[in-house]
């Protein structure tokens, strides 16, 4: 007798192309799932990270607008993914200064429309929600863990906030299978240059090069813990492989200033960063964050997750990789 053939489980990634959602779908594949990924007009984008990774046509590229329910819905019925994971929306702290209205709706009213979508759908769907460190604001040193205060400070964190509490509401509510990771500072190759880690990988490699003459840059005293973004992509996974969803912090634990990232990235290029870092008044943030840490011990309990690479192994992985690519 024939046995009855085992069905691929379907992931659907909001924003896969992003940072996160290329390495996220190459795990996914990894596992055997069927990837489908979202952008607001799958036609036009160029998914340039999924190419990068080599694993754009194994995904299937869907057009979806995360702020108008009706897109939402019909992206859901479409597919009836088993995982949900959202990615999407604006996600520069320091654009959405700039751009406050659309960093709200991309991620609050994006968020509120995949969790009415659910539950309109009264399916078995997990999410996976984006959270983000910049929530707690500045717990002045301490290590934010799952029960710290949210006291964001910038539009993006706001949004970001409003996300996580209406997938916590809507998980109490209506019993949907949904959470959030509260992740903090997870960077890689795919990072843009809008990003101060890529920004200060990149100008130092061609300050190096002879290419560039200086880096710009705002306060670099603030401290930051960073890790690696192929790393916290599998805590995702993780999440909502759990028999009951809940919230996690995803961090390394150790944390470093903007100054040491840059003597680091520099000293390994054999360049007296001093002599080419100026300071940019322009780059300085409203209001911001002076120290960032993550404690992320409930991930390790939980999930068996604990991140393996601390600010060197990321700088080292950064340069590395960029070196390959400029030559």
């Amino acid at each position: 007798m024939l046995g009855l053939a085992v069905m691929a489980r379907k992931a659907l990634i909001c924003g896969i192309s992003g940072q996160d959602g290329p390495f996220l779908a190459k795990l996914l594949l990894e596992k055997g799932y069927e990837v489908f990924g979202t952008s607001r007009d799958a036609q036009l984008s160029n998914f340039g990270n999924l190419k990068l990774l080599g694993i754009f046509d194994d995904v299937t590229t869907l057009s979806m607008t995360l702020t108008d329910f009706r897109s939402v819905l019909t992206c859901l019925t479409e597919v009836m993914p088993d995982e949900i994971y959202n990615l999407a929306g604006q996600s520069s702290v320091s654009l959405s200064f700039q751009q406050p209205v659309e960093t709200l709706e991309s991620i609050s009213v994006g968020t509120l429309n995949l969790l009415e979508s659910m539950r309109f759908l009264g399916s078995d769907m997990k999410l996976y929600n984006a959270g983000s460190s910049e929530c707690y604001g500045d717990t002045h040193g301490q290590p934010a863990d799952e029960n710290t205060a949210f006291r964001p400070r910038s539009p993006y964190a706001v949004a970001k906030s409003a996300a996580f509490w209406q997938v916590a509401n809507y998980r109490e509510a209506y019993s949907l299978k949904v959470c959030s990771g509260i992740l903090f500072n997870h960077e890689s190759q795919l990072r843009p240059k809008r990003f101060v880690t890529q920004k200060i990988i990149q100008q130092a490699v061609d300050i190096a090069k002879g290419k560039a003459e200086n880096l710009k840059l705002g306060n670099i005293s603030i401290v930051r813990d960073w890790g690696w973004a192929p790393e916290y992509v599998e805590a995702m996974w993780l999440m909502l492989q759990q028999d009951v969803q809940s919230d996690y912090v995803i961090a390394t634990g150790e944390s470093y200033s903007l100054e040491e990232f840059v003597k680091y990235t520099f000293d390994c290029l054999d360049l007296e960063w001093k002599q080419y870092v100026e300071f940019d008044n322009n780059l300085m943030r409203p209001t911001d964050i002076m120290v960032s840490k993550g404690n992320a011990s409930k991930a390790h309990q939980d999930l068996g997750w604990k991140a393996a690479s601390n600010m060197h192994a990321v700088i080292d992985e950064m340069l590395e990789k960029y070196l390959k690519v400029c030559g």
